[in-house]
């Protein structure tokens, strides 16, 4: 079966890696004042906290238009390809899932499957890359979406924005109002539950969160039974000050483990702001069998 692979930019994989895998990558726009952006096409993370430094509108998210959806589906369909896998970042920040979902349901011919990570940034891009490679290796459709959802499941993360101002204003903290009173004094310890962000600690100053942020790292990861085939992501946004401390502290504690350093994809970073930082793990694709 000839087997179409679409995802997000905010997934952070690169022309190189889209080109070697047959990967389609669509843009998400940003929009700032009346002028749209494509995150990383025309607008990079540095590019978008300097615009704001200097005054800019408050910038906005949005998904690719349906149009350029229907036309790239119906480019496909034309090219032979029986079914196209699209994997998306979470549904709780974003509603391009369900824009799929729908275009799914319409356009039955399309065979249409999409994904929801539950997730974004690398952790999703890393997602994408096993899928290229089930694709690659001759796996059957159902295989794949069974793989995929497995592999799904392993995904953690936690993060730290510098303050809540940007998730508040976006409206992407599904529990905000139980921080706001007082967001300025406070770094929240945020995490993806059902594809929502939610806070779940606040720490009074960032070293004190990046210390629990270790902690918790250590202790959740010894929780998992593939603890021994995790891969770990450091991403950061716009400030590497902690990340060489995190890749210090992690090499140490999980010295068999890859470790990779990333950033937030401008649309992510939207929504942070800048000097965000996570931790995130996942079973590394490298150390699993993607050939059935």
């Amino acid at each position: 079966m000839k087997i179409a692979l679409v995802t997000d930019s905010t997934s952070v994989i690169t022309k190189q890696e889209a080109d070697i895998n047959n990967i389609i990558v669509l843009p998400i726009p940003i929009i700032i004042g009346n002028k749209e952006y494509l995150e990383d096409v025309d607008i990079t993370s540095e590019q978008l906290f300097e615009m704001q430094r200097q005054g800019a509108d408050f910038p906005k998210t949005s998904q690719p238009s349906m149009g350029d959806l229907i036309h790239l589906f119906n480019k496909l369909h034309g090219e032979g390809y029986e079914a196209i896998i699209a994997i998306t970042l979470s549904s709780g920040i974003s509603g391009f899932y369900q824009t799929l979902c729908n275009i799914a349901k319409t356009n039955p011919e399309y065979n249409l499957h999409p994904i929801d990570t539950k997730m974004t940034v690398r952790l999703q891009g890393n997602l994408v890359l096993a899928a290229a490679r089930l694709i690659k290796n001759g796996v059957d459709l159902d295989t794949i979406l069974e793989r995929l959802e497995q592999i799904r499941s392993t995904i953690d993360e936690i993060f730290v924005p510098n303050d809540l101002q940007n998730l508040r204003r976006g409206g992407r903290l599904s529990n905000a109002e139980a921080f706001i009173g007082s967001m300025l004094n406070i770094k929240p310890l945020l995490t993806f539950r059902d594809g929502k962000i939610v806070a779940f600690d606040k720490i009074r100053s960032m070293k004190r969160a990046f210390a629990k942020i270790k902690k918790l790292t250590v202790s959740e990861i010894d929780k998992l039974p593939y603890k021994d085939k995790i891969k770990l992501f450091i991403i950061d946004s716009n400030d590497s000050s902690q990340v060489e401390e995190a890749k210090v502290f992690l090499r140490d504690t999980f010295p068999n483990q890859n470790i990779s350093v990333t950033k937030f994809s401008p649309g992510i970073a939207t929504h942070l702001g800048e000097k965000s930082f996570a931790i995130g793990w996942m079973i590394d694709i490298d150390k699993i069998d993607l050939t059935k």
